[in-house]
């Protein structure tokens, strides 16, 4: 699964749909780089473009002894190069490349490209088929575009922390960097439909991604206001009561039962049947009303079995999951089934297992991954190639 070398895979061509096409990943920290990421699972030749220092997602606590945890999975199947823009020689190997590639990313404040010399317009006049992403915390315009943000700040900003938490209770954080990862998710199809435009109009153009569009979007099912009605309203979309988590005599298990379906399928395998039939709970909204009744009867049903048995018994008839740690993934037999965990070799840590391919296409599949670069392992090699293939400026 593994190249013997990353630098000989900046030559190979076919495996994915975006096979052929050369992206300079000049971003750091989630959003961007596992943006980029996404592209180059799908074929396309990343070059992650670091400061002398690295991204400073490489100094994030990591039980990794020599290595970034958070690094490594966010940063696969690219090529590291180390440039200092700020430097006449940095800058000028960074427009060389400009020239032969597809898309450029970056995640500067928008008032720091123009001050590098690698805003939009200039590099467009070297390259006018480029694909200029920026990712920004709030967007080009506006009183806080120059503003730093971040995962953790958006969510609070836009009111996902006070959703998460309880009724009544404090606002709570998301773990997971969810707007930093559906950001990046944003990032590779505005990249791609941009690329796709391209063909017809033999133009590149500029997309814009930001964390506020991606935290509001995210929240697009709770963000409808109809006009006349109190901003004031209840915008939670919880169901509450029977759906959600339940302890079991060993463990939780997370159930749905929203539908009629589930909701008898669930009765009768907790051997409640007589709520299947009462219709003081024979809808979503009703059963959630009613909640303080049922769930303790339900609950005491649960405690029969652990979450891994109710698991077991329920699965093919309620929507359902026992709680797991996130290590036991790697050996799912739903995950292994999809071959979504490979082996990959790593030159500091050796090899490690890891994510492989979070999207399957059928006709073009995605080339196999390659681990995150060292700081710097791969400069001298692709800023030759660069001044082969190029021009002078």
């Amino acid at each position: 699964m593994e190249s013997s070398s990353p630098f000989d895979l900046i030559r190979r061509e076919g495996g994915g749909p975006l096979s052929g096409v050369k992206v300079l990943d000049l971003s750091a920290y989630i959003a961007g780089p596992y943006g980029c990421t996404l592209l180059a699972d799908q074929g396309a030749r990343v070059i992650k473009v670091e400061p002398p220092d690295g991204d400073n997602l490489r100094q994030y606590p990591s039980t990794l002894q020599d290595e970034s945890r958070a690094f490594m999975g966010v940063n696969r199947s690219k090529l590291g190069i180390a440039l200092n823009l700020k430097s006449a020689e940095g800058l000028n190997a960074l427009l060389r490349m400009v020239r032969e590639a597809d898309v450029l990313v970056h995640n500067f404040r928008p008032s720091v490209p123009k001050r590098l010399g690698i805003d939009f317009d200039r590099l467009s006049v070297i390259n006018p088929r480029l694909i200029y992403c920026a990712v920004s915390g709030y967007g080009d315009s506006g009183p806080m575009k120059d503003m730093a943000g971040y995962d953790q700040v958006l969510q609070t900003m836009t009111g996902i922390c006070s959703l998460q938490g309880k009724r009544g209770g404090p606002p709570e954080i998301v773990y997971g960097s969810v707007v930093d990862y559906y950001a990046a998710a944003l990032l590779a199809a505005g990249v791609s439909s941009a690329l796709y435009e391209r063909e017809r109009s033999g133009l590149g153009q500029y997309v814009g991604i930001s964390l506020l569009r991606s935290a509001l979007t995210m929240q697009s099912a709770r963000l409808i206001y109809v006009e006349g009605e109190s901003l004031d309203i209840g915008r939670d979309m919880r169901s509450g009561g029977v759906t959600g988590i339940h302890p079991a005599r060993e463990g939780h298990l997370y159930i749905s039962a929203n539908t009629p379906r589930f909701w008898r399928a669930l009765c009768e395998k907790t051997g409640l049947h007589a709520l299947a039939d009462d219709p003081r709970y024979d809808s979503v909204r009703k059963r959630a009303e009613h909640a303080a009744e049922i769930v303790p009867l339900l609950h005491d049903a649960l405690a029969s079995r652990t979450a891994a048995e109710w698991e077991a018994l329920l699965a093919d008839h309620v929507p359902c999951a026992a709680a797991r740690k996130v290590e036991d993934m790697f050996d799912h037999p739903q995950v292994l089934a999809e071959s979504i965990m490979t082996s990959i070799e790593h030159p500091v840590v050796g090899r490690y297992r890891g994510v492989a391919e979070p999207i399957c296409f059928g006709r073009t599949p995605g080339p196999a991954p390659f681990a995150a670069p060292v700081l710097g392992q791969d400069t001298d090699a692709v800023l030759a190639s660069a001044t082969r293939d190029t021009a002078p400026l």
